[in-house]
């Protein structure tokens, strides 16, 4: 099967390589989505493994339309009775964007009814009540092309399981493990996140670094489905305590000023099993101080949305750049909206990517010299 991780801007470089660091075939990275093939048992390990992946989708088939009837005979040429059962659901639901096929309900309309009309023939029943397992079925149509997909997650893989409770401003999981993984987390690394929230980077982290399958405590979707081994996941997570790193050295210092924050990050670290590696105290920025050699330091700082928090942020800017000093092997990772952080912060990052946090447009600034 082909299949499809969809990913927020800026990352399809780092799950590509996610995938290939699994031994995933065929792995290719495109905009907002990385493609790669494997069978049943590849789909549930990538749903297991994808740490800044947002799902895992079969890519059914794929085509050119601009017409109803040629969406209509393309979809209904789809085996469908290969995964869907005669009880069964199968909504459907997408988007379509810059495409003579333009309205999104519609296209539902004709997608879902090419797939009644295709299970009809092959089952020989005219109703179906939908009251087994779930199988979503998604498209996306851009500048008339077409593809059809069946989603394997269900929620989102960065629903891990560990942050049922966050802040008002929480960072995604998946994108907190990509900053984590283009600051070079190891097993043996020392990280520091001096605006914690609700402890995301620094779990990801732990995760990352203790090598625990982020997916390892939630449920998918395709769990569900008869096409499915029923020890398949079973197997994989099996498979994956056995690959824990339990004597890594890796530790994280989880700071803030609000003890609110504080006492979710315990509570979320908890969750997600890592609570004995993280240290977690009230500190604020101004008294930052490095906690040893080589150590890491991720963040994602406030940045406000009205005139008084800009200029409250600003400020943290400011100091961040008098006490975030290099040397002795320190590092410091640092995400915001704000164009002009390199000015409030004295210097230039030796390295800057383009990433999203949700639809906000940020720059991850890179010191490491």
């Amino acid at each position: 099967m082909k299949m499809v991780i969809p990913t927020l801007f800026g990352l399809e470089g780092i799950v590509a390589d996610e995938l290939k660091w699994q031994k995933f075939q065929y792995v290719q990275a495109d905009n907002g989505k990385v493609y790669f093939e494997g069978d049943l048992k590849d789909m549930a390990r990538a749903n297991l493994w994808a740490r800044s992946g947002e799902r895992v989708q079969i890519l059914m088939r794929e085509f050119d339309a601009l017409s109803f009837e040629e969406l209509f005979q393309n979809v209904k040429a789809i085996p469908w009775e290969q995964y869907i059962g005669q009880k069964d659901a199968f909504p459907v639901k997408g988007s379509a964007l810059h495409s003579v096929l333009h309205s999104v309900p519609d296209c539902q309309k004709i997608i879902k009814k090419a797939v009644v009309e295709r299970l009809k023939e092959r089952y020989h029943i005219e109703w179906f009540e939908e009251t087994g397992a779930l199988y979503q079925i998604q498209f996306t149509i851009l500048k008339d092309h077409v593809q059809i997909l069946l989603d394997t997650s269900g929620p989102g893989l960065h629903k891990r399981g560990y942050r049922k409770n966050a802040n008002a401003a929480p960072i995604r999981e998946t994108l907190a493990a990509g900053m984590v993984d283009l600051a070079r987390v190891h097993a043996d690394s020392l990280l520091v996140d001096p605006f914690c929230g609700s402890g995301t980077i620094a779990i990801e982290a732990g995760l990352k670094a203790l090598q625990i399958a982020p997916g390892l405590f939630r449920k998918f979707t395709c769990e569900n489905w008869d096409i499915l081994p029923d020890n398949t996941f079973r197997t994989l997570r099996e498979e994956a305590m056995d690959v824990i790193k339990k004597d890594a050295p890796f530790t994280a210092y989880a700071y803030d000023i609000d003890p609110a924050a504080l006492e979710l990050t315990k509570e979320n670290a908890k969750k997600a099993h890592i609570g004995g590696r993280i240290r977690v105290a009230k500190r604020d920025v101004k008294d930052f101080k490095p906690d040893a050699d080589r150590q890491i330091t991720v963040c994602n700082p406030p940045y406000g949305e009205r005139l008084l928090e800009v200029k409250e942020a600003e400020q943290i800017y400011k100091t961040m750049g008098s006490v975030f000093q290099p040397g002795d092997g320190q590092t410091f990772f640092v995400i915001t909206p704000h164009e002009r952080f390199e000015t409030l912060f004295g210097r230039r990052a030796d390295k800057k990517r383009k990433l999203y946090n949700g639809m906000i447009k940020c720059n991850y600034y890179m010191y490491y010299k």
